[in-house]
């Protein structure tokens, strides 16, 4: 028998557009920064992939911050290429990280590359000495995954998973890739997930009619919150 899996108390804050979310997201992020570095020197914060946060990390990119105090993971990353397109860590890189002064050690990227099985083993030994998270960014596919933890796959989700998975078999390309689980995502002072797209939508309503998704498994002792263009709650 598998340990019980926390539950998951959502905070949902409806946004007007796609821009308006990002903005909100970019000053829950700075501030979040302000706060841990105040308390205790530094600022650890993992980071979403895909196409939502983008925006979000456009904005950051221009804007001021103690960089020198920033500690960067990533939740999940594709099995390509360092500098492939589709790479969460090129992502980042490009609409934010390499304009600003975060030292290079800091930038804990997950080395993929070298396969799934491989890059797992590598940075779970990374994330020993992490702790917990100060924040996470999530977003929210059309099928009700986050990270990497996919539907059917019960793997990262329960309570007694490790803190690194790697993936073999997921349902989008590519199919190899590594993912937090659900736990250690969860082990974080605040976790905001990223919401926007007409394709989410019914996502969402699976997810606030209580529909046990990957995206539900993430539950941190303070709950989370969801930053969610306003359209995608109506019928």
């Amino acid at each position: 028998m598998h340990p019980a899996e926390p539950l998951q108390r959502c905070r949902w804050h409806a946004l007007q557009d796609a821009q308006a979310l990002q903005r909100v997201a970019a000053r829950r992020i700075l501030a979040a920064a302000s706060d841990a570095i105040r308390a205790r020197g530094t600022f650890v914060l993992v980071l979403a992939g895909g196409e939502t946060p983008r925006g979000t990390y456009e904005q950051l990119a221009t804007a001021d911050a103690e960089w020198s105090r920033w500690q960067i993971w990533f939740g999940d990353e594709r099995c390509l290429p360092p500098d492939d397109a589709a790479r969460n860590s090129r992502m980042a890189r490009t609409a934010w990280l390499e304009q600003v002064p975060i030292p290079l050690q800091q930038v804990h990227v997950l080395p993929a590359e070298l396969g799934a099985a491989e890059a797992a083993r590598r940075y779970a030994a990374m994330l020993e000495p992490a702790g917990d998270f100060d924040l996470v960014l999530l977003g929210l596919g059309e099928d009700g995954h986050t990270a990497s933890l996919f539907p059917g796959d019960e793997r990262g989700l329960r309570a007694d998973a490790p803190d690194v998975l790697p993936v073999f078999d997921a349902p989008k390309p590519p199919p190899q890739r590594v993912t937090l689980s659900a736990q250690r995502l969860g082990r974080a002072a605040q976790v905001l997930f990223l919401v926007a797209g007409e394709s989410k939508r019914d996502a969402v309503r699976r997810w606030r009619a209580g529909e046990r998704l990957p995206a539900s498994a993430v539950a941190p002792q303070a709950g989370v919150e969801v930053l969610v263009e306003s359209g995608l709650f109506s019928r």
